[in-house]
């Protein structure tokens, strides 16, 4: 890891997550039982990205009508383990999205485009987009879906713990959406 690129962050399918939490359950028997867990960074949602709102292609105006999706970001949870190093620290991130179908929504599946970043005060050390599949069943408008694992691993010292840095998670929106969302502020 190279000292300019600070932070690394991989995605980790759902269907392995039970398989990490086994061998991260399996490592804590070798930990001195007078150690604390490691610190773990700030979780945060960016307010102006928290919310979206996909209309469909060609609506002239932003009616109830023409929405295909609304959706907010209503979590960022993890877990923190130590590092492959003793300067490292494993965070374990999943986001949590509450989304309903609009009535201009073709088919029972929705993209849902969300990012991932890093910060440490202002500085914003790594950023990462991700796409969540939403399948909608019939007769359901409301989804609550948590993303795929995402491993965040962080450079920590004996004066930096992981606390020194945040894990924000939002939509990944267009400029228009994002213009949108500032105008009409946090819901």
């Amino acid at each position: 890891m190279s000292d300019r690129f600070l932070v690394r962050l991989s995605s980790t399918p759902r269907s392995a997550a039970p398989l990490l939490l086994l061998a991260a359950l399996g490592g804590c028997g070798g930990h001195d039982a007078n150690t604390f867990a490691p610190a773990c960074p700030r979780p945060a949602i960016l307010a102006d990205a928290a919310d979206i709102t996909r209309y469909k292609p060609g609506a002239v105006g932003q009616d109830l009508t023409d929405m295909v999706l609304s959706g907010r970001v209503v979590g960022v949870s993890g877990e923190c383990s130590p590092g492959d190093k003793a300067t490292q620290l494993k965070v374990s991130v999943q986001v949590t999205l509450e989304l309903s179908r609009g009535p201009a929504a073709t088919g029972a599946q929705q993209d849902v485009p969300y990012f991932i970043a890093v910060s440490e005060g202002e500085t914003v050390l790594d950023k990462k987009s991700f796409t969540m599949r939403a399948t909608f069943p019939s007769n359901v408008e409301k989804l609550r879906l948590a993303s795929d694992s995402v491993e965040v691993v962080l450079p920590v010292s004996a004066g930096k713990s992981g606390v020194a840095y945040a894990v924000t998670a939002g939509f990944q929106l267009t400029p228009e959406e994002l213009a949108r969302n500032r105008a009409h502020g946090v819901r």
